[in-house]
């Protein structure tokens, strides 16, 4: 199992930063990692395929079920596929940014990928993090430059 349990902050408030977050449809061209996206929106019991290329030698294919949303605010998901386990994204405002704190607890299931992750533990955690920090560094600027446009005066 590998868990993850990191806050990033976001010069955006809290509406830009989920503004951006419920596009999905613009995601592959964000993080060229992700190789396949079929998803249609942010909404409780969509159900989303991917297909993820770490710096790794191996893809993994799996599917996210997006949980509870609370718009503006959280998405609770859990994943399936080549990896499964759970992940929770909450939103907090700071004054006029955001603090992102995303926790998920995620395991390969695949035995392949489990026999990888037994010998390779390093190498695993290591490109899950890439993974991670890649897609925080990437998406950094997209909240403004999804904003919505400002309402006619």
């Amino acid at each position: 199992m590998i868990r993850s349990d990191r806050r990033v902050t976001f010069d955006e408030p809290p509406e830009q930063v989920w503004e951006a977050v419920t596009h999905p449809e613009r995601y592959t061209t964000w993080w060229p990692w992700l190789r396949r996206l079929d998803a249609t929106g942010l909404a409780e019991g969509e159900v989303w395929v991917c297909d993820v290329q770490p710096p790794l030698p191996y893809s993994l294919r799996f599917t996210i079920t997006i949980g509870e949303v609370v718009a503006g605010r959280s998405v609770q998901a859990s994943v399936g596929g080549d990896i499964t386990g759970t992940a929770c994204v909450d939103l907090t405002p700071l004054g006029d940014a955001t603090e992102v704190h995303v926790v998920s607890d995620l395991a390969p299931s695949a035995g392949v990928l489990r026999a990888f992750a037994r010998v390779a533990r390093p190498l695993v955690t290591w490109g899950h993090d890439w993974v991670l920090d890649q897609g925080v560094r990437q998406f950094r600027g997209r909240a403004s430059s999804s904003a919505p446009p400002a309402p006619p005066s």
